[in-house]
């Protein structure tokens, strides 16, 4: 299981990752994380979305997954990114294969 993040390109870079850089401290303490990829997107090749970032925060099973959608820590993450990114953030549940 994923959550996936999307974040299109913000206004001011620099501060955007100032408050990026202190946001995966509280992604990085959500219980049952497995792991987390980061992607910066450099150039965009074709269609109308524009994609600065992507987050994949990546999980072992469901179970742990939903575990973590009601922990302290994963609203205190969902708190701090409504707080610099409400307006060009998207997130998404995924799934492989």
């Amino acid at each position: 299981m994923k959550l996936v993040a999307l974040y299109s390109t913000p206004a001011d870079i620099e501060a955007f990752e100032a408050d990026y850089a202190n946001h995966v401290k509280l992604v990085d303490a959500i219980p049952g994380l497995e792991s987390v990829r980061i992607t910066r997107f450099k150039k965009k090749l074709a269609g109308a979305h524009d994609c600065y970032l992507m987050a994949e925060m990546i999980f072992p099973d469901k179970e742990t997954f939903n575990t973590a959608l009601r922990s302290p820590e994963m609203g205190a993450t969902g708190k701090d990114a409504a707080r610099f990114a409400s307006d060009i953030l998207t997130t998404m549940i995924a799934t492989e294969g």
